[in-house]
């Protein structure tokens, strides 16, 4: 029997053809692929095994689609990458582009069926940050006869009948609600952003929030979750990710009030669900200013924490941070992986988070309890930045062990060549080097895994069969370097920044997403030895690595440089 397979890459969409198109079981059955992680557990995984390691290199184009999205002027605003996953329901996929339309194809043909554009780029380039628009997907609802397909872009959630691409004018003001009503601290449209599809639970829509890093302001506004009703977009719940009262829960994790004026603390990755048990979970980010955390002192609960919600109220069940007092943008991104183990004979629904760190943490999914011991352990505090105050103890998780390179030292010196060496070592030198979680300085420390991980918002897929989750890993730096804010910034009031030139002023644009090339006389070669990334398999039943690969052309490239 002939088969189809849908490659989803990070930047585009293939539709491979091995016969005819629509993918089907080995009963003829089409296999439907409803959510961005194939299913709201985030698995990723699908049991179709006609396309395999023999017959994959025979797949054809069958077509292929483009969203020919261009930049405006009018507007300065730009497309970034196309990031999203195609759903693909009854032979029709529904995507989100970067300027965040959604477009229905027929999945056979290619053929667009309709188009909805919300004008998102009319909002300007402010929120969207240097990288462009972006969006990953969509989420879709049906009962009976009816479907609607939602998607948050921007400010905005909007309902759109999946047969025809218009609004559903019932849901909110003429077919869209605005995200931001109601905030504890203001927020303008074009700095609220969102890139992460929503999640569809019972007769609700929920939706995480994104306030750009790069935004600084004191008052800036909280992360948050949102539940509107799918019917008439009534909100129904919303949970702040930073406390909003003296007498909330984590309030006292924020010295001297300082919950009061502290933002982000997004949730601007995927969240996942329990359908059958009515559990949320959702990954945070770290809170303003990422990198300086001398006006936010405490552990800042719940940022850079994993947060299990009561998804039909909002009321916390449980929650575990995995960066206290965060300084080195170590964001959550990746969808939680909702996994059945057997460990050491016992049964547990659990849920496995891998983080830009390179660690797995692995909970009873109900309970929250870590299914390997988490220790906490000290770690270096010792910085010149100013009112700067790091957190004394970070969770280590015992088990599994770490899939990505943690920290620098001397010893990671590139050593392609002799001379490749001694230059790296002499530029190693001008760094602060240590363990993970060693603190910012004036200096300028190198830290890895660097701010883009480790593991980054495209996560992990697991596969029940056997119990593998998979990854694949960052295995860079990015030099994390504090020093007075410019004040001709924009969006930025806090008096200290990340990454800047030696003998200057900071600005959010140095991010460090790499050594600055002016410090660097090695040009392109990376500063370590590679690999710079790596396929790796946990076995999630023993918590240990079963095998981890070198991924990509980076030594072969650099090489050849």
């Amino acid at each position: 029997m002939k088969r189809a397979c849908f490659i989803f890459l990070s930047v585009s969409l293939l539709v491979c053809l091995a016969g005819s198109v629509v993918a089907q079981n080995s009963t003829g059955e089409m296999v439907e692929w409803p959510y961005v992680g194939a299913d709201q557990a985030a698995s990723k995984y699908s049991p179709l095994t006609d396309i395999n390691t023999l017959n994959v290199n025979q797949l054809e184009i069958a077509w292929t689609w483009e969203p020919n999205e261009l930049p405006n002027r009018e507007f300065q605003t730009r497309p970034g990458s196309f990031e999203a996953t195609p759903l693909m329901i009854d032979n029709v996929i529904y995507i989100s582009t970067m300027y965040t339309r959604v477009v229905a194809l027929d999945a056979n043909t290619g053929q667009e069926l309709w188009t909805f554009d919300p004008e998102a780029y009319r909002t300007g380039p402010r929120g969207a940050g240097p990288g462009g628009f972006k969006h990953r997907g969509v989420a879709v609802w049906g009962q009976g006869d009816e479907m609607r397909v939602f998607i948050n872009s921007r400010d905005s959630l909007y309902s759109v009948d999946a047969a025809t691409g218009f609004l559903i004018e019932s849901f909110g003001q003429d077919g869209r609600v605005i995200l931001t009503e109601g905030f504890p601290n203001d927020v303008t449209r074009d700095e609220f952003d969102q890139t992460s599809p929503p999640v569809v639970f019972e007769d609700l829509v929920i939706v995480g929030s994104r306030v750009p890093d790069r935004v600084q302001h004191r008052f800036d506004t909280p992360g948050s979750v949102q539940a509107f009703d799918v019917n008439t977009g009534e909100r129904r719940w919303v949970f702040y990710t930073v406390p909003q009262s003296n007498d909330a829960f984590g309030a006292d994790t924020w010295q001297d009030g300082s919950w009061r004026f502290t933002g982000h603390a997004n949730v601007w990755g995927l969240m996942s669900l329990d359908a059958e048990r009515g559990l949320l979970y959702l990954p945070t980010s770290t809170p303003s200013s990422d990198f300086w955390g001398g006006r936010r002192l405490g552990a800042n609960l719940f940022a850079e924490s994993l947060v299990c919600l009561n998804a039909r109220t909002g009321e916390r069940e449980w929650h575990f941070q995995t960066v206290h007092h965060g300084l080195w943008d170590y964001d959550l991104t990746s969808a939680p992986n909702l996994v059945s183990l057997n460990v050491n004979g016992r049964s547990i629904d659990a849920v496995a988070e891998v983080s830009k760190q390179g660690f797995t943490y692995v909970f009873d999914r109900v309970t929250g309890e870590p299914v390997w011991p988490i220790e906490e352990r000290p770690v270096d505090t010792d910085t010149d930045v100013p009112r700067e105050v790091p957190y004394p103890t970070q969770p280590f998780p015992t088990k599994p062990p770490p899939f990505a390179g943690q920290g620098v030292t001397l010893d990671d010196a590139n050593d392609l060549t002799p001379e490749v060496h001694r230059l790296a070592i002499a530029e190693l030198e001008t760094y602060r080097l240590g363990p993970l979680f060693t603190p910012p300085s004036a200096r300028g420390t190198l830290q890895r895994p660097r701010v883009d991980g480790g593991a980054n918002w495209g996560g992990a897929a697991f596969d029940p069969s056997t119990g593998l989750l998979y990854v694949r890993t960052s295995e860079g730096t990015s030099p994390n370097q504090v020093c007075k804010t410019d004040p001709d910034v924009p969006d930025v009031d806090v008096e200290y920044t990340n990454n800047c030139p030696r003998g200057g002023s900071g600005g959010f644009a140095l991010f460090g997403w790499s050594a600055p090339a002016e410090r660097s006389q090695l040009g392109p070669i990376p500063l370590i030895k590679p690999p710079y990334a790596r396929l790796v398999a946990i076995d999630l039943n023993h918590g240990e690595i079963a095998w981890r690969v070198p991924f990509g052309d980076g030594s072969r490239l650099i090489r050849n440089h």
